[in-house]
């Protein structure tokens, strides 16, 4: 792709007295507290960069590592606030994407931003859209091949039966709403114009997403395209910044992408590195086997100082790979997704709670848990109301999960703390997946 000589190689500074309404400031380092073996070292194939930390925001400070929950339409599905507030959640991110289509990013500012929109008084985040843009615009729905490397198809796949919604181009890209077949249009500018109105605390740069089936070739591509793309970001976020000098400060996080190449994904990091972004975002394709190195090749490269997030993982085990090598947040749906159909998490695993069995259940979902769910009901009432098929299962469950991994998360940051975290991390992975 031809390089554009009329975008500046870096956007004027945001003035200091804004920007230091968001700060991060790093705490105790894994390597201090555990001291891991040069076993440990080998087996994990670099220095461990975990670390705890503090994002401190307009709405609060974050304590990292931690797990931020998905609102995706400015509410986590089917759990009140107040719930995500009790059970231990300090941040909330939503959907840019989803908030544009419905109900507009106008109404939220008219509303006072995304926390007074949806009654949550933490830290919020919203992601760019570009996740979106690009599963759905491909038919894909909500889930995009991570898991195989497979380049034998063509970069612009679209799923089986299913017609190409998005349509992308140096500028920016073309896509239709997957709920009325409106055509829309999203560039760099749009992207921030949209976060900003939406109001969270922390925002991500439109960048554009590839998956582990894109050639090589359509990478580097891609690659640069996102690089120009965090230009322009930055230049229209200063530029709003500035003119919405009434509103709490709104941090940008510049997107890693680059897929599963080691050049590629250093690369990006140098590049957005040396931009004047508040925290960034590891996103894109990763398989699930080599995430910690990717991780850790990311966060090599990127500025100590500043926060880092990985998009878009929940499983125990990719969590403590993804904190040991150096991320501060996390998001997913997962905990909510598979409340919905039933799924429930436990220090020995995942089960269905459809199952017979727990019809006659008058246990907790997990024995010892503290929230909500667990103190009041029983197996067998919300396998009944799953039964039912009443709304509050799903209620009921999604708190249980989303408080067991945000318990997860917080324990995890308290091991690095006190030395504990590879015994804890080996109790607890030993234990889940016995």
């Amino acid at each position: 792709m031809p390089a554009n000589s009329d975008v500046p190689s870096l956007p004027e500074a945001v003035p200091p007295a804004r920007q230091s309404e968001f700060s991060f400031r790093v705490g105790k380092r894994l390597t201090e507290t555990c001291r891991p073996t040069s076993e440990q070292m080998y087996d994990n194939g670099g220095e461990f960069l975990g670390r705890t930390g503090t994002i401190t925001t307009p709405h609060g400070e974050i304590q990292t590592p931690a797990f931020i929950a998905v609102g995706t339409k400015a509410t986590v599905k089917s759990v009140l606030p107040e719930s995500m507030a009790e059970l231990g959640a300090q941040a909330l991110l939503a959907n840019a994407y989803h908030l544009y289509l419905q109900p507009g990013p106008d109404v939220l500012d008219e509303a006072g931003g995304l926390g007074t929109f949806m009654n949550w008084p933490g830290p919020t985040f919203t992601d760019s859209g570009g996740f979106q843009v690009m599963s759905l615009g491909s038919g894909f729905k909500k889930v995009i091949d991570m898991k195989s490397v497979d380049q034998s198809g063509p970069d612009d796949a679209v799923a089986a039966g299913k017609e190409r919604l998005a349509h992308v181009d140096d500028d920016g890209v073309w896509f239709k709403s997957h709920l009325n077949g409106d055509r829309h249009r999203f560039s760099p500018e749009i992207s921030m114009q949209v976060q900003h109105q939406i109001g969270a605390d922390i925002m991500f740069a439109f960048d554009e997403l590839t998956t582990l089936q894109n050639s090589r070739g359509y990478q580097v591509e891609s690659l640069e395209r996102t690089r120009l793309w965090a230009l322009r970001c930055l230049e229209e976020h200063f530029r709003l910044t500035a003119s919405r000098a009434g509103k709490p400060y709104q941090a940008l996080f510049g997107v890693i992408q680059g897929a599963q190449y080691e050049d590629l994904r250093r690369k990006a990091c140098r590049d957005l590195g040396a931009m004047a972004f508040d925290g960034y975002g590891i996103g894109g394709a990763l398989e699930k086997e080599n995430l910690g190195t990717i991780v850790r090749w990311c966060n090599e490269e990127l500025p100590e100082n500043k926060p880092r997030h990985l998009l878009g993982i929940s499983e125990p085990d990719d969590i403590f790979t993804a904190i040991e090598n150096g991320a501060d947040t996390f998001d997913c749906v997962s905990p909510t997704r598979v409340a919905r159909n039933s799924a429930f998490y436990t220090p020995t695993g995942r089960y269905n709670l459809s199952g017979a069995k727990y019809k006659r259940d008058f246990g907790p979902l997990q024995e010892g848990c503290d929230c909500y769910a667990c103190r009041n009901y029983s197996r067998a009432y919300i396998h009944h109301l799953f039964k039912a098929r009443e709304m509050l299962s799903a209620t009921l469950i999604s708190i249980h999960n989303e408080r067991f991994v945000v318990k997860m998360v917080d324990d995890a940051r308290l091991a690095i703390e006190d030395g504990s975290f590879f015994d804890f991390k080996a109790e607890t992975l030993g234990r889940y997946y016995s």
